[in-house]
């Protein structure tokens, strides 16, 4: 059994995607496992992943949606998959690995010795001995965002959308990534917000307390983002929609806990393995 599953949402990847980079991972760390999420692509991803996860079946599975839909629906779905396989911890990674795979082992590593801790997040720094390379506009837009974002959840987080971030499979996990999300462009906070909602329902202790944040030692802006300038508008709305949701006077009062965690129905794959490739949404998970 694969102790983490990370889940890499791919949409175009074919000129980005450093398949030589994830192979030596997958070499140096077999108990790791990624899970890719193709997303619709029209360029050659799709079938560059499927022949990696022909090279490496036991640690590496494939779902293929069949239109884009988005990263926030390509992260849930490839999440609520992987809880199904019972690792300990499951995560998302961005695909342009602007945060090395090497980090992948350190969030875990926090996670095995800190019970207390439920999720690790990556933070981008710019501390001294660390290499943080990110255009002053973004990272000032990122910061003012971030700040907006920590005062909706009510918790001091100071880098809610950095696409690195792992979390420990417990009870009640399956609840939070069972629904769409209602963002595209700020699930990562949408995600919070549903924690927050669970610990509330299960007298859990405070988010605040669970959340781990962990200063990346290196973090690279990969030419060629699809972000645009007016995605920080879409986002600011998308923030006030979560707000309303979840955290407001109208909000929901629980958020259902399974008593167990899901388990994937095994005929929804074709090759054998551990992880292994679905073609298609026509099985996906709910």
């Amino acid at each position: 059994m694969l102790k983490a599953i990370v889940v890499v949402p791919c949409y175009n990847e074919q000129k980005r995607l450093n398949l030589k980079a994830f192979k030596a991972t997958l070499e140096a760390s077999p108990w790791l496992g990624f899970l890719f999420v193709n997303d619709g692509s029209s360029d050659q991803t799709l079938s560059m992943l499927t022949r990696f996860a022909d090279d490496h079946p036991q640690q590496v599975g494939v779902l293929s949606n069949n239109v884009n839909r988005g990263k926030a629906a390509s992260v849930r779905r490839g999440l609520s998959t992987a809880i199904g396989y019972h690792p300990e911890y499951i995560g998302f990674w961005d695909a342009d690995l602007a945060t090395p795979l090497s980090e992948i082992a350190d969030f875990c590593n926090i996670l095995d010795k800190r019970d207390d801790i439920s999720i690790v997040v990556g933070t981008r720094l710019a501390l001294l001995g660390r290499q943080i390379e990110r255009k002053a506009t973004r990272r000032i837009l990122g910061r003012v965002f971030s700040l907006v974002a920590s005062s909706t959840l009510a918790i001091p987080i100071r880098d809610t959308q950095c696409g690195a971030k792992m979390f420990r499979v417990d009870r009640g996990i399956d609840a939070i990534f069972d629904s769409p999300f209602c963002s595209k462009w700020v699930f990562d906070v949408e995600i919070f917000a549903r924690m927050i909602m669970r610990q509330k329902s299960t007298n859990a202790p405070a988010i605040s307390n669970a959340i781990y944040e962990k200063p990346l030692e290196s973090w690279f802006e990969i030419p060629g983002s699809k972000l645009k300038a007016i995605d920080f508008v879409k986002a600011a709305v998308e923030l006030g929609v979560i707000y309303w949701k979840y955290l407001g006077p109208f909000r929901r009062q629980r958020m259902p806990v399974r008593s167990e965690p899901m388990t994937i129905p095994m005929e929804m794959f074709q090759n054998n393995g551990p992880l292994k490739v679905a073609q298609s949404e026509r099985r996906q998970v709910a």
